[in-house]
């Protein structure tokens, strides 16, 4: 038998659709916890089924909320928005961009973000940081700080999904992304659950 018999199996991209995996509110909370995001509105542009959007309008903040996929979430503010390809610009109002990408896509993400705002909080599997093709983004100086959680989060499903519910096996982190402060990329932990 393999080794990777033992691993968990990762759908085909085929199968994966738009990559709605939603975001536990935990993590929302976790970067709350944290971060200070700054004033002006947040755009969510991969708002999925509106976990990240509900967590941040909870707690004050006005959150744009978009998609490519129209999930008929009340949390939704418009569909068939295609970021990394059809913004050349944000709406006036926007200041930061929070959002939980397609994996896929994350470099597209990361980068399109920063040309339109100046913050981008993302969160991104920890092997974000492993690729030389990502050098350009990972040490521009704009990747400001990496909240790796110190406990796996609670499993992301997949939209539609109606298999076994299992726990996750990838580590995540929030990277948060300044292009109005450069400077060196510090590391730090961080817990989703509550601390005693």
């Amino acid at each position: 038998m393999t080794a990777s018999a033992f691993l968990p199996r990762q759908a085909a991209h085929a199968e994966r659709g738009a990559d709605c995996y939603s975001t536990p509110p935990e993590a929302v909370h976790a970067l709350l916890a944290v971060e200070t995001i700054p004033g002006g509105a947040v755009w969510e542009p991969c708002c999925g089924l509106g976990n990240i959007t509900r967590v941040l309008r909870a707690v004050g903040h006005e959150v744009y909320a978009t998609d490519l996929v129209d999930y008929q979430s009340p949390d939704q503010d418009a569909a068939g928005i295609d970021f990394p390809l059809e913004h050349g610009s944000a709406p006036y109002y926007i200041g930061s961009i929070v959002t939980n990408p397609p994996y896929k896509l994350a470099a597209q993400f990361v980068r399109h973000a920063l040309l339109l705002v100046p913050r981008a909080y993302m969160l991104l599997p920890l092997t974000f940081l492993e690729s030389e093709r990502r050098t350009a983004i990972l040490e521009s100086g704009w990747l400001k700080r990496v909240w790796i959680f110190r406990n796996r989060l609670p499993r992301m499903h997949r939209h539609n999904w109606d298999g076994p519910r299992s726990s996750s096996a990838v580590a995540f982190a929030w990277y948060c992304f300044d292009r109005e402060n450069p400077g060196e990329t510090t590391l730090h932990r961080l817990s989703w659950r509550a601390q005693p």
